[in-house]
């Protein structure tokens, strides 16, 4: 029999394992898993779904190396990149730099944002949403919500749970010229989260870490959103489909 569900604050990511996951090994990693072919579709994708133009501002939480961010601004927009990551950040604006656009990027948390009522649409890719519990994954869609003017557009990449426990195998294995990145992947039933174990052999030194991040589903979206400010919630595919159980991503669009 399955035990009462505990505390989600116990079981939810603290910023010490997010930062020290998202380190140089996972940039080192990045072209692998998201080659830029993929990366200049995904930022296409967001492009349309957020109905961005020539001069809109944009912000995205959770940046990382900026391999969305810099593509957006490639394409005209006005586009700000937060993370919690330096190391990351710092890549993200080398690229900027490499790529001839204007990005500014910032270190900080997405549970508390400097901006109110500044950008057109604002977005959270790749599995970026539900490090925390409960409490503080709303507290980011609150901030979010802030962030945006009237009429601003919202978009979350979320893994769709149906597809991993359908089709995902438990351990996935990264490989980079003779360094190896194994990923092994378990979940927690009792309280809807997603743990991931990171073994890097890289440079003669094997290095670990771990993740986990709580999977919605689009109802719970629905409600956290509408709870958030915004008036319409909208899902979709990875690539803009209709959503379906076979679906990669749930993609997730609401409007203030």
């Amino acid at each position: 029999m399955a035990k009462e569900m505990g505390s989600n604050i116990s079981r939810a990511a603290s910023l010490f394992e997010i930062e020290e996951y998202f380190n140089e090994d996972y940039f080192h990693f990045g072209d692998v898993v998201n080659p830029p072919e993929i990366s200049g579709r995904q930022a296409g994708v967001i492009w349309n779904l957020l109905s961005l133009k020539q001069g809109s501002s944009v912000l995205e939480l959770g940046c990382g190396y900026g391999r969305i961010t810099n593509r957006l601004a490639e394409k005209g927009a006005r586009v700000t990149g937060l993370d919690i990551s330096p190391i990351l950040l710092s890549k993200a604006e080398a690229d900027a730099v490499e790529r001839g656009v204007n990005v500014e990027y910032v270190l900080g948390d997405m549970r508390s944002l400097p901006w109110q009522d500044r950008f057109d649409a604002a977005f959270l890719w790749y599995t970026t949403f539900g490090y925390f519990d409960d409490e503080d994954n709303e507290k980011v869609l609150r901030e979010a919500a802030f962030s945006l003017g009237k009429g601003g557009r919202l978009l979350i990449g979320h893994a769709n749970r149906f597809a991993f426990l359908r089709y995902k195998s438990p351990i996935y294995v990264v490989q980079r010229n003779d360094d190896l990145r194994i990923d092994i992947m378990s979940n927690d039933v009792l309280n809807d989260r997603r743990n991931l174990e990171r073994i890097i052999v890289r440079d003669g030194c094997v290095r670990r870490t771990h993740l986990s991040f709580r999977q919605y589903g689009f109802s719970e979206f629905v409600r956290m959103l509408r709870s958030a400010g915004f008036e319409t919630v909208e899902a979709y595919g990875e690539e803009a489909e209709a959503l379906t159980s076979d679906s990669s991503q749930l993609v997730v669009v609401a409007r203030k």
